[in-house]
Order: C-alpha cells, then sequence, then structure tokens
C-alpha cells in the first residue's frame, strides 16, 4: 500500500549497540503502558478533590462529604466518565492490527504518543465534564494502540529464553505509571482549593508523552518487520545490534536471520489468516487469548485501581490519608511484578495464574469480610482499626495481582498466536481486556452503592471461576518454542499448511547449508508477511554489510 514506508533509517548512537539499546528499547517503549499505568492514578485521585467535583458534575461538597460517600453525583455519569477512554481504547486496539503491519512497531508507537499528548493538553484546560469525556476518549485512542503495539514489539525483540521477564518489564513500567501517578496526585493535593490539584498531574502525563514521542525517533524497528517488508539488510544489522553487539558474521545472528527468511516464505505461500481461520483453525489459541484478559478484569483489579482513594475512603480514613495510602499500595503493586520477572520463564505461566486465582480470592475475602465489619461502625476514629486491615488486604490483593494476573495475560497474549495471525490474535485478546475493562468501571460505582462491601464477594467469585478455567483448558506454554506451540494446543491444521511449511524449511536449511558447521537456532521470535522470491542468503547479506561497515560506517 501507498502507506507502507519505502526507507528506512537507524537513528540510535553506535555506542548503545548491544544489550544498552535492547533493553532501553523494551523499557521505554514500555512508556505507553506506564501511561496507562498514569491515567488509572489520575482519574482516581482526581475523583475525591471538591474543586473537581465542583468543576465536571456541578456539585458543591465539603471534604466531610466526599468522605461519607455524599457526594450527590450521579453514580452511571460517574462509571461514564471513567469508562468512556475504555471504549475507545476497544476501538483503537482493533485498528492497531492493521497500523502496525502496515506502518511499523515504532511509528505505531509514536502515533500513540501523539494522541496520548492531545488527550492531557484537552484534559488540563477541560472547562466542562464535556471536554473531560473527549479527552479520556482521545486518550483511550492511544492507550489501545499502545497495548496492542507494545507487547509485540517486547516479544519481536527479545530472547528466545526470556519473553517473560520483557512482558514483564512492560508489566512494571504499567505499575510505575500507576504509582507515579498515586504520589503526584497526593503532591498536588495540597494545592487545594486551586484546580491545579486536579489540573496539574495532566501537566506530568503530557510530559511522559513528549519523552515517549522523542524516544521513537530513535527507537530501532523490530527486525521481523523489517524483514517482512524488504528491508533485509537493515533488519540484519538490526538483528546484530539487539543480540549480536553490531556483529552481523555471529553465527547465532546469521542462523536467526536465516530462520527469518525461511518463515518469510511459508508466510508468502500461506498468507495471513482472517478472522474466520483465527476462530476455526486456532480455537483452543483463541479461548486462552480471550478468557486470560477478561479474568484480569473481572477478578476486580480496576474495581481496585480506578476507585482506590474513593475505597480507602470508604473504609474510614481522610481524604488526604487516602490518598496517600494509595501511594504506598501503588508502591506494593510494582513490587509484586517482581517474582514475574525472574520466575515466570522458570515455572511456567499455568502455575502463576493458578496460585493467582486463589490468592486474589483470599485477599478479596479478607477485604469484602472487614468493609462488612466498618460499615457496621460510625464514621470516624472507631473505623480505624478496621481501615487499616482493610488497606492490609488491599496490599495483599494488590500483590499478588502484580505477581500473576497482571502481567501473565499478556505475556500469552502476545506469544500463543502463530506467525501468521499474531497481529489479530493479540488485538483480539486486548481488544477483550478494554471490553471488559469498561464493564468493570461502568458497573462498580453503581454495584459499590447498590452492594457496598458485597459487591467484593462478587469479585471473589469470578477469581474462583477462573480457577476452574485455567485448570481445566490452559496449557503450559513456558519451555516451548514457539513454533512447538501448535502441538502444544493441538493446532487444526490447513491442508495446504504441510507443504508451505516443508518449501520454507528447505529454504532455511539451504542458507544453514552455505554457513556449513554453524548451529541451527530454532527458536526464534518472529512475525512475517509476504516476502521476496530473490532473498539474498544470510552469508551474502553478512559479506555485504561487513564490507560496507569497513569502508564507511553506516549512519546509525
Amino acid at each position: 500500500m501507498f502507506l507502507r514506508p519505502k526507507t528506512y533509517t537507524a537513528r540510535y548512537p553506535q555506542w548503545m549497540v548491544g544489550r544498552p539499546l535492547l533493553y532501553m528499547s523494551s523499557a521505554l517503549a514500555s512508556l505507553g503502558d506506564a501511561m496507562f499505568g498514569y491515567g488509572q492514578g489520575s482519574i482516581a485521585s482526581a475523583q475525591v478533590q471538591p474543586s473537581f467535583i465542583y468543576r465536571m458534575f456541578g456539585k458543591e461538597v465539603t471534604m466531610a462529604q466526599i468522605q461519607a460517600g455524599q457526594t450527590g453525583v450521579d453514580p452511571f455519569i460517574q462509571a461514564i466518565t471513567v469508562s468512556c477512554l475504555n471504549l475507545t481504547a476497544l476501538l483503537a486496539s482493533f485498528i492497531a492490527a492493521y497500523l502496525c503491519d502496515l506502518l511499523g512497531r515504532r511509528m505505531s508507537v509514536r502515533i500513540g504518543g501523539i494522541m496520548y499528548f492531545i488527550a492531557a493538553l484537552i484534559q488540563i484546560f477541560a472547562p466542562n465534564l464535556g471536554a473531560l469525556i473527549a479527552g479520556r476518549c482521545i486518550q483511550g485512542l492511544g492507550v489501545g494502540i499502545l497495548s496492542m503495539t507494545v507487547p509485540i514489539l517486547q516479544c519481536e525483540i527479545a530472547p528466545a529464553h526470556a519473553r517473560g521477564l520483557f512482558v514483564s518489564i512492560e508489566y512494571i513500567c504499567l505499575n510505575i505509571g500507576y504509582a507515579v501517578s498515586a504520589w503526584v496526585g497526593y503532591g498536588f493535593f495540597f494545592a487545594m482549593p486551586s484546580e491545579i490539584s486536579w489540573r496539574g498531574p495532566y501537566i506530568v502525563q503530557a510530559a511522559i508523552a513528549l519523552v515517549l514521542i522523542f524516544w521513537t525517533f530513535f527507537l530501532p524497528e523490530t527486525p521481523r518487520w523489517l524483514a517482512q517488508n524488504g528491508f533485509q539488510k537493515e533488519a540484519l544489522i538490526t538483528l546484530a545490534d539487539l543480540h549480536g553487539a553490531g556483529n552481523v558474521s555471529d553465527p547465532k545472528i546469521l542462523a536467526t536471520y536465516a530462520e527469518i527468511v525461511g518463515a518469510v516464505e511459508f508466510e508468502a505461500h500461506m498468507g495471513q489468516a482472517s478472522w474466520r481461520q483465527l476462530f476455526t483453525q486456532y480455537t483452543r489459541r483463541c479461548i486462552v487469548g480471550i478468557t486470560c484478559q477478561m479474568f484480569a478484569q473481572l477478578n476486580g483489579i480496576n474495581a481496585i485501581l480506578y476507585f482506590l482513594p474513593s475505597n480507602l475512603t470508604r473504609a474510614g480514613f481522610t481524604i488526604s490519608r487516602s490518598l496517600l495510602y494509595s501511594g504506598a499500595c501503588a508502591l506494593i503493586y510494582c513490587s509484586g511484578t517482581i517474582p514475574a520477572m525472574f520466575l515466570i520463564d522458570k515455572f511456567g505461566r499455568r502455575v502463576f495464574l493458578l496460585f493467582g486465582s486463589v490468592a486474589l480470592a483470599a485477599s478479596l475475602s479478607i477485604v469484602g469480610g472487614l468493609q462488612y465489619y466498618a460499615d457496621s461502625l460510625p464514621l470516624g476514629s472507631a473505623r480505624v482499626s478496621a481501615a487499616d486491615a482493610i488497606f492490609f488486604g488491599v496490599c495483599l490483593y494488590l500483590f499478588f495481582f502484580g505477581a500473576t494476573w497482571g502481567p501473565g495475560p499478556w505475556l500469552l497474549g502476545a506469544e500463543i498466536f502463530p506467525l501468521r495471525a499474531r497481529a489479530k490474535g493479540m488485538s483480539l485478546s486486548t481488544g477483550t481486556n478494554w471490553l471488559f475493562n469498561f464493564i468493570i468501571a461502568f458497573i462498580t460505582p453503581p454495584l459499590f452503592n447498590a452492594l457496598n462491601a458485597g459487591y467484593y464477594f462478587v469479585l471473589v467469585g469470578f477469581c474462583i471461576i477462573s480457577l476452574v478455567v485455567v485448570w481445566f483448558i490452559y496449557p503450559e506454554t513456558a519451555h516451548h518454542t514457539l513454533e512447538d506451540l501448535g502441538e502444544v494446543f493441538g493446532d487444526k491444521v490447513m491442508d495446504d499448511e504441510g507443504p508451505a511449511r516443508e518449501q520454507a524449511q528447505r529454504s532455511a536449511n539451504a542458507i544453514q547449508r552455505e554457513r556449513s558447521g554453524l548451529p541451527v537456532i530454532t527458536d526464534s521470535e518472529v512475525t512475517l508477511q509476504p516476502s521476496m522470491s530473490t532473498t539474498p542468503t544470510a552469508k551474502d547479506e553478512a559479506s555485504i554489510i561487513m564490507k560496507e561497515r569497513s569502508s564507511v560506517e553506516p549512519d546509525v
């Protein structure tokens, strides 16, 4: 198509080549997720501020009325204000399936960052609720694009043995974003009664978006996307710069490049999977991709995060103490991701999710039971001891979620789908996340209003259901190459897939034979599309690039 890039230029400095480039690319691309986490916290802290409630909902309230939950704000209007972002994120996640394949991963990240920046400006100067909702809707477009693109980028640049680590880096960045917003919200709270107390956090959001946009001009494109789109030489250089310290003659780099060539030819024969094929040929993968994100929401995380200061105020804390403790909860949430970073590749995804379902059900039961007790006490100092215990229960919940059902679904969605269906599969999984994110954000205010502490036990029920689903449906995907997952899931194979795969394997083997004596690497992270019948061999590409580098250092 005419929008597809015709040239590619790498702009990262040469001193970054190797592990610094790999880890900086992973961490800074994850700023996209950090901004979503930041958005969760900023709207949560704003909802307990009198100036925000007056400006957006026209209700003059005191701090005491907010603490008693007597703001007079229609819970459905509050629900729409919070959840509108999720609807546009749902739409954008499906658009991103085509955008990141057409324009590339780094351009998609850039577009998401620009959307975020525009949204932040609108919310900084929002004069009324309509403008705020418009800003959150635009922010949702950026969230949807980034939440679908960043996990694919992570898996495509990650070493084969560290997929869990790299997606966990992405998720801990999301949690750090939430933590930063909680502490920024607490700091600006003391600017009351000025409206800067809730507008200030959006200024910080705009600054973070600018950092992400700036970095995309240096972020390397993934070798897999480059190979799909005719940039063979650039794909080999980028692969070497990320994983081989810039040495394009490294045997492992050449072996991985040979696999990419073979997989590209497989894609040329098979083409991209249609949406119908996604559901009929990869049925079990779709069930896992959909349900993992569905239960990530139904297990209650955004019922807690979107309304955390409000929930702590309901428990019995003052508003300032609720904001302070929200910041402490956010730090616990971040720390929960650390075990996943180092252990989810070792013990497996299934074990983490099963343990998580049990731990979340127990934590929510503690919070719900204590909230029932707190509701029977008069407002004021009598509730402090119960509120402290509720705070402890919330911290337990956030730690266990951050370690299990937080990063797990994003990792599964990015790795379980085959090469020809990865973009659509990830889009389907991410779209499910935003659909149920919207549902939870929309129903939580009225359900808390109607059920009070009983709502926590509704979430406990979903945790138990998720345990059953994982036990009976989810296979273990750790310790398997991406190519092995077809056997793990027992996919239905189309009649013409076998010959196409054999021909692709013959092409890869031919390249390997030209490099006699070099080891064959079988596990590569590739997302590939139509390619060229005249693809140069890995050895040819390496020879050409080495000659170029020996004469004139390329402009990178």
